[in-house]
């Protein structure tokens, strides 16, 4: 299993990082809407959608993000489309989490299917905005979500007493909660120091943020994004505990599938656009 990992994780390093890096933004933003699609599949086959239907809504899914990319959006898109997913995040969120697994078939396959498409497309939609604005921007977003999934892990393993959300993640913590949102700010703090010290293509996520809100607005900024990190590792949970699936597929072998990867880094990327659109 261990040899599968690494192999998968190779060949998506080989894959993802020359179109990280290029120059052109059109690279990266075709590869991830293969992969958004991909995750749109994976999440109709959660909710209950079956085989051609299923396969249906993935391709839609992707051909609205092809559409986005070919009128301009992928480059510039209106801001309402941030706040139209925080809206979705913020208050989907927490009542798919106030209900948990038992309670979130009780939403309409349709409404279900429809509310996770939005955001996968959103989320594609910020990525790929990112990734225009320059790679210091996006890297400081992805990082941000990596920074704060290290940290939780290492700080539940060691603090971790009240569990968070245990019908849902049995193993996460509050205390994860709170030593991943430690460890996203002590990334702000040193992201900062790199960009007055070396010659950077964009301003970083933190650097925005400090610009346009400030200090306080750059520590609630990022302890926000830090925790709806979280909820994005939770909403995908709950859809699997209430599937009873143990992957969202088996796509990435050793590694199961998209939404299993991408899940924490999707109500990020629009929020993080929503908050440095202010």
């Amino acid at each position: 299993m261990l040899k599968q990992r690494v192999i998968t994780a190779v060949v998506l390093l080989a894959v993802l990082l020359p179109a990280l890096f290029a120059p052109m933004a059109w690279p990266f933003a075709v590869l991830t809407l293969v992969m958004i699609g991909a995750a749109g599949w994976e999440w109709a086959r959660l909710n209950g959608v079956a085989g051609g239907g299923a396969v249906s809504l993935g391709l839609a899914l992707a051909g609205a993000c092809a559409l986005a990319l070919w009128t301009g959006w992928a480059a510039s898109a209106p801001h309402l489309a941030w706040w139209l997913a925080t809206l979705v995040w913020v208050l989907g969120g927490m009542w798919a989490l106030r209900v948990g697994p038992t309670g979130w078939p009780v939403l309409s396959k349709v409404l279900r299917c429809a509310l996770g498409l939005v955001a996968l497309w959103t989320a594609w939609l910020a990525l790929a905005n990112a990734k225009s604005t320059g790679v210091n921007a996006i890297l400081s977003i992805f990082c941000l979500v990596w920074a704060a999934d290290i940290a939780a892990y290492f700080g539940g393993r060691t603090f971790g007493k009240r569990k968070l959300a245990p019908a849902i993640s049995p193993g996460k913590s509050w205390e994860g909660v709170w030593s991943g949102m430690a460890g996203a700010l002590a990334l702000a703090v040193a992201w900062l120091a790199i960009d007055r010290s070396f010659a950077v293509d964009s301003m970083s996520l933190y650097s925005m943020l400090r610009d346009r809100l400030g200090t306080i607005g750059l520590v609630a900024g990022t302890v926000f994004l830090a925790a709806m990190s979280v909820v994005g590792d939770l909403v995908e949970s709950l859809a699997k505990r209430s599937a009873g699936a143990k992957d969202s597929s088996q796509l990435l072998p050793g590694h199961g599938g998209v939404l299993d990867r991408i899940d924490a880094l999707l109500p990020v990327f629009p929020l993080a656009l929503a908050l440095t659109s202010l």
